[in-house]
């Protein structure tokens, strides 16, 4: 086992070097193009998340813009907001927070491009819509190899590797809670999240929207109260966390020995696990909305990545660096966060944060079997893939919470390294398109209408992949103007 995990690691240093200089190079073209767009449209995010969707077959609602975020929001906030954060702040220390930070507000920019494309070619689903980079390579591009490439590599990484680390969190979380060590409770642990991940997604994208809508609020801002009151508790020492995450950001201190880009590594790795930004998973969820104009969910996107990482990776961090634990000895992880939660408001702080992390994991695992759904449409029509991969998601589940923390993280990293550089491959090229329909949407907003999105507008005719912009004719009642 020890010889595979050395295998993949190092693989993913080299993949690494690639997948940074790709992510961080392409955020800044978009930050560039879209003059910040992540920044000078925060006011419209808050606006286009309340919208109301419209009836997408008779007496059957679209899934609205809040629906679609907390889709994106169940696959994101979980997992990589706890157990991530906690492994990249004892591996790459206090700095590498700052770093997750950085990423944030570049992938905001890049969360708005790529989501945005996912809206403009969406296609009509019997209950909702579906899209995402698969269709915007074939539909814009006419990349139908790399969009097969994509599809497979979105549906192993999300509805199996992915879901075995947000099982394997779970099960880390219960066996600490209750001091429930060895393989008798993972199993238990496991068997009942593959019951309770079968009944969701055997059910279909409405049930699953219907779930997260609920369990990612409530769960999310518990998690948020309790890191705030933390602060609080120790409000004398933030000042001094705040320099150290500074101050570790750019090697201005040693800590255990990592070098500056090992801190800019974990900050880079763990976030983009977190945020998702520029990996093409998102696009899956964004497409799913019934809205009036596609940027509104390229804004409600580039929302998700903030709330993600400036606030929900924060308070992990703040939690663990506030209790001043020995990281030099911590390999990170869930114990690492409940510990620190645990110094700061008693050990039943242990078993509070055991409670939001099984209903945070949990809807991360169905919003994550969501993107492989998607994409195994895309790639058949046939249903009995689609049933059998159902099944192979709740095994993984079940692997996921008795294997081995360290590999099952490793391969996380490989899977999502190699789906960023394939989906920006493909948006890259497609900037213009997104250019001109942010264009198309400030316009409007300057001369005060509430946007409304149609493909024979006169600067959209004749963009490329114009024919595939099938969903925006007019059909869904909510794109058409009513004054």
């Amino acid at each position: 086992m020890e010889s595979i995990l050395n295998a993949v690691a190092a693989v993913n240093d080299k993949l690494w070097l690639l997948v940074i200089v790709v992510l961080i190079g392409s955020g800044i073209w978009f930050c560039i193009t879209t003059f910040l767009v992540q920044i000078r449209y925060i006011p419209d995010m808050f606006r286009a998340i309340v919208e109301k969707p419209s009836d997408i077959s008779e007496g059957q609602k679209g899934i609205s813009a809040f629906k679609a975020f907390t889709i994106s929001a169940a696959s994101r906030v979980g997992t990589g907001n706890v157990a991530g954060v906690a492994i990249a702040v004892a591996v790459g220390g206090p700095g590498a927070v700052f770093w997750m930070w950085m990423i944030a507000i570049i992938g905001g920019a890049t969360s708005f491009v790529e989501s945005t494309l996912a809206q403009v070619y969406k296609v009509r689903d019997k209950d909702s819509y579906r899209g995402g980079p698969a269709y915007y390579m074939t539909k814009a591009l006419n990349w139908k190899w790399l969009a097969a490439i994509f599809a497979v590599l979105i549906s192993v990484t999300y509805g199996f590797v992915f879901n075995a680390v947000q099982a394997n969190s779970i099960s880390a979380a219960v066996t600490n809670s209750f001091n429930a060590d060895g393989m008798a409770g993972k199993w238990i642990v496991g068997v009942i999240l593959a019951v309770l991940t079968a009944v969701v997604v055997f059910g279909g994208v409405q049930r699953i929207a219907s779930v997260t809508q609920v369990i990612v609020p409530v769960m999310a801002v518990s998690y948020i109260v309790i890191g705030l009151i933390v602060v609080i508790i120790n409000i004398a020492e933030v000042p001094a966390m705040v320099t150290s995450i500074v101050s570790h950001a750019f090697g201005l201190r040693e800590f255990a020995g990592a070098t500056l880009g090992a801190v800019i590594m974990q900050g880079v790795r763990r976030g983009l696990f977190s945020n998702e930004a520029g990996m093409g998973s998102v696009p899956n969820a964004a497409a799913t909305a019934s809205v009036s104009h596609p940027a509104k969910q390229g804004l409600i996107q580039s929302l998700g990545v903030y709330f993600d990482t400036l606030i929900v990776c924060s308070i992990t961090a703040f939690i663990i660096l506030l209790a001043k634990p020995d990281l030099y000895a911590s390999e990170g992880g869930m114990e690492l966060t409940q510990n620190a939660l645990a110094n700061s408001v008693g050990e039943w702080g242990i078993h509070f944060l055991t409670v939001v992390i099984i209903f945070l994991v949990f809807s991360s695992v169905i919003g994550n079997y969501y993107y492989g759904e998607s994409n195994i449409e895309f790639l058949t029509n046939n249903r009995s893939y689609l049933q059998a991969f159902r099944v192979l998601v709740t095994l993984c589940v079940l692997g996921g919470a008795i294997g081995s923390v360290p590999l099952v993280w490793a391969l996380a990293d490989v899977f999502s390294g190699l789906m960023a550089i394939t989906n920006l491959i493909a948006v890259v090229p497609l900037t213009g398109v997104a250019l001109a329909v942010l264009r198309n949407y400030g316009r409007q907003r300057k001369a005060g209408l509430d946007p409304v999105f149609s493909r024979d507008d006169e600067e959209i005719r004749g963009l490329r992949g114009w024919e595939g912009m099938e969903c925006w004719d007019g059909s869904d009642p909510l794109t058409v103007r009513k004054n």
